[in-house]
């Protein structure tokens, strides 16, 4: 079938759901832990989230709703906004429950990391929190943040300048993430992990 996309049911292909998260996938999720100019901290999944570059290295996330309380974007733009930095927490397919229960709904004065029973440790080159037992976290200071077409649309890109590492996912002197297995996200409410990889060598290697 072809079908262009429009603002209706399905997004102008006629299907009940619109299929195009289901086509752009899987995605990484960026967990992301922000903390707001009143010192309130924040932490939400996203999966329109990657890396973009790499010396210097940097991420991007978009955000694309809004919340009544938060000036036509959500907590985790907004605190971005407000004080310049970011952090990244990679998703393990353990913390599935977690972080699902921190994407809810919740106002500007819930704390994720309490509500989700998840504990916390302070970054090191960026005034914010970072999850504690995440397997990588990637600490950003925002560069900029790019008002999309549609409503409610916002890139926001980031410069990475603090990464940690579990020790445990070092193996042979590489990152392993078949030692953590990475949580993505499908489309609709579908879900993913990454349980094995295999690598190819470019023409001329």
């Amino acid at each position: 079938m072809f079908y262009i996309p429009k603002d209706e049911v399905g997004a102008g292909s006629g299907l009940p759901f619109n299929p195009f998260n289901a086509i752009v996938a899987p995605r990484p999720i960026a967990w992301i832990s922000t903390r707001g100019a009143d010192g309130s901290e924040n932490l939400a999944p996203y999966s329109f989230f990657n890396a973009v570059a790499y010396t210097p290295p940097q991420v991007m996330f978009a955000s694309t709703s809004a919340k009544a309380d938060r000036d036509g974007t959500k907590d985790t733009v907004a605190n971005a906004r407000e004080t310049g930095v970011f952090c990244i927490n990679i998703v393990e397919y353990a913390a599935r429950d977690a972080m699902n229960d921190t994407s809810g709904p919740w106002d500007a004065t819930t704390d994720e990391f309490t509500h989700a029973g998840l504990d916390r440790v302070a970054c090191q080159t960026i005034a914010c929190s970072r999850v504690a037992d995440a397997p990588a976290a990637l600490e950003c200071q925002v560069t900029q943040i790019v008002q999309l077409a549609g409503e409610a649309n916002f890139t926001v890109f980031g410069e990475v300048t603090g990464v940690h590492m579990r020790d445990a996912c070092i193996k042979d002197g590489r990152f392993d993430i078949t030692t953590f297995t990475p949580l993505a996200r499908m489309g609709y409410q579908d879900y993913t992990q990454v349980t094995s990889v295999f690598a190819l060598k470019r023409p001329g290697e």
